[in-house]
């Protein structure tokens, strides 16, 4: 028989208990069957409503949103999602005026951003914060690679145990050259998550980044036991996806969605609008997902 003392440490534990290998939004395995894959789109706290309307599962606006927003703004946001079928499961632009890379770091600062914006990620739905913002990474010009490797470690350990009370994973995104001078390719992500070893950090695959940066779509078996997210777009113009004869590389991504048996969130991020492309995108991912 176990002593009181002892339960309670067992259910503390169990409270904090960190994401283990497959996870996903909703806390259940990846490979759990009774889940589908999730349809998201990527678009601004004022479009939860059109996203709600035209099928999508959730909405994914920018972290650093809802950060700027004032305590009214925010309570205003938060009560239309609460009326809402969706929640914001997922977060993009995590940081935006902070740097985490360079000789003129603030830690104090972006660690009283991460207790801001982290809480109020989960308040309104928040389980993944992508982390692709690129001004906070790129590497200053003559500044170390192997120092701003160790610096992206360090701020990653540090937002994966702020991240940790809220039940939040944060999600390293590759992002194509022309936007980011580091983390280009979902091989160094995964070298990354690997090197920080933190059960809240993670990765995701952005289908068009993957794509503008010729990666073999083979990562994503890869990556299969660390990835919890995709984001997704047309190569061609970086638009929402309408169709399969749209690249020919679709075929083989999502045949490897479904091999690793992923149930997390997609989310379109590319240029289009509710009105002319929402139903047909939706369209687009049920199928090539059946």
């Amino acid at each position: 028989m176990i002593s009181r003392r002892q339960w309670l440490k067992m259910i503390g534990a169990a409270a904090t208990a960190t994401p283990a290998a497959g996870w996903i939004p909703g806390g259940q395995d990846a490979r759990a069957p009774s889940r589908r894959v999730q349809i998201g789109v990527c678009a601004p706290p004022r479009d939860l409503e059109k996203a709600e309307s035209y099928g999508f599962d959730y909405l994914e606006p920018g972290a650093a949103a809802l950060a700027d927003m004032s305590a009214a703004d925010f309570a205003s946001f938060k009560a239309r999602v609460l009326a809402s079928r969706l929640r914001c499961t997922s977060f993009n632009s995590f940081i935006r005026k902070l740097s985490v890379v360079g000789d003129d770091v603030k830690t104090d600062e972006v660690r009283s951003y991460l207790d801001l914006c982290l809480p109020r990620c989960r308040e309104v739905g928040g389980e993944i914060v992508v982390w692709g913002s690129a001004s906070s990474r790129d590497v200053p010009a003559g500044f170390p690679r192997e120092r701003a490797w160790e610096q992206i470690k360090a701020f990653l350990h540090l937002a994966g145990d702020a991240a940790r009370p809220h039940g939040i994973v944060i999600a390293i995104e590759p992002l194509r050259h022309q936007e980011s001078n580091i983390i280009n390719t979902g091989a160094e992500a995964l070298r990354l998550v690997h090197e920080v070893h933190h059960p809240n950090v993670r990765m995701i695959i952005d289908y068009y980044h993957m794509r503008v940066e010729n990666e073999d779509p083979d990562i994503v078996w890869k990556a299969r036991h660390e990835i919890v997210h995709f984001h997704f777009a047309n190569p061609q113009g970086r638009r929402w996806p309408r169709s399969s004869s749209e690249d020919p590389e679709y075929a083989r991504f999502f045949e490897l969605v479904k091999k690793i048996r992923f149930r997390g969130g997609i989310s379109i991020e590319g240029n289009g609008s509710f009105e002319q492309d929402a139903r047909a995108s939706v369209e687009f991912f049920h199928q090539e997902l059946a």
